[in-house]
């Protein structure tokens, strides 16, 4: 073992604040069991107090097919009366998606505690990680990550790493091989640069499910309901990453309800906004919905936004858009 892997095992434990968030969340997801509530640990100081634990650990950014996978493995441990618990690094910026969006697919996937964690200075120069934080305070008695993960002072900590501790002091550790995208390993970074280029086809494939941007519906200028189509008006926070200023095709959902519609993400320079938002024009809804809890599912980019020479103009192509939107999903759901 070399001199980084000393300074691993032996180190040191820097949190040493006592404040801990616990946060239960609402899940716009219409099949949820509402039994299984998941417990959202938002950690500033020190770390929970857990006790014989199924553990997965990473950004988990995007919650793609690779950590759908470890996502099962610990589930399943929850059969061996495991608590199937998912360490999560928040970054904060740059994010497929928003650390409340991440918590909610994670209750629908199966995981009883969410410990999230902010990637500050303290995380990154950790030293003891495995023995204060996996077997100390997280009660591991699994671990299973990635081929490729990383973790503790300058990152040399190694799923190799992991599993000598786990033969030296008696917890099971599983390492996962990538999934792949053809020749390509499917990653954060991968989805991203395909969020970027608005193909939503792939971003689907690579996550296992639909982009979405996940909110309140706000009020607007009124400028669609007064003169062009009735929309819905989300503001995502600037954390997040959206695909490409356009017009997509989606479906929103309002608890259990599903409305299929049209999507524009961007600054609407024909009526001068001067901020990014998601507005979407729902087909058949007539429902008043501000102050709903709302997630659009991206499903097809149609065309860039532009800007148009008259309110007249504008309409006219959205209906188009709207047309074009309604035969997508009619040849879907034959």
């Amino acid at each position: 073992m070399g001199c980084g892997e000393e300074e691993i095992l032996s180190g040191e434990n820097v949190l040493n604040n006592k404040v801990t968030i616990r946060q239960m969340l609402n899940s716009y997801e219409s099949d949820i069991n509402w039994f299984d509530i998941m417990e959202y640990l938002k950690i500033e100081g020190e770390f929970p107090k857990l006790a014989n634990c199924a553990v997965t650990m990473g950004k988990f950014d995007g919650i793609h097919r690779g950590h759908r996978k470890l996502v099962e493995k610990i589930r399943e441990r929850k059969t061996l009366g495991e608590q199937a618990v998912l360490f999560a690094i928040d970054a904060s910026s740059n994010m497929i998606l928003t650390s409340q969006e991440r918590a909610s697919l994670l209750e629908k996937l199966g995981v009883d505690v969410l410990v999230e964690c902010q990637l500050n200075d303290r995380i990154r120069h950790m030293k003891a990680f495995i023995k204060e934080i996996l077997m100390g305070d997280l009660g591991a008695s699994y671990v299973v990550v990635g081929e490729d993960n990383r973790f503790g002072f300058e990152r040399k900590g190694t799923p190799r790493l992991l599993m000598e501790f786990g033969e030296k002091y008696g917890f099971d550790v599983e390492i996962l091989s990538k999934e792949m995208d053809g020749h390509r390993k499917i990653s954060s970074t991968y989805i991203r640069e395909e969020l970027k280029k608005g193909n939503m086809e792939k971003v689907t494939s690579l996550m296992g499910r639909d982009y979405f941007v996940e909110g309140q519906v706000v009020h607007g200028r009124g400028m669609g309901h007064k003169v062009l189509l009735p929309t819905t008006n989300l503001v995502p926070p600037r954390t997040k990453i959206l695909p490409p200023n356009g017009v997509y095709v989606t479906s929103s959902y309002f608890g259990d309800k599903i409305y299929h519609g049209i999507t524009n993400i961007g600054c609407k320079p024909t009526v001068g906004e001067s901020f990014i938002g998601v507005e979407t024009y729902l087909f058949d809804c007539k429902e008043d919905l501000y102050g709903e809890e709302c997630r659009v599912d991206f499903k097809k980019f149609l065309r860039p936004e532009r800007k148009f020479p008259s309110l007249e103009a504008l309409k006219s192509r959205l209906l188009a858009d709207a047309e074009n939107g309604r035969r997508f999903f009619e040849k879907t759901e034959k």
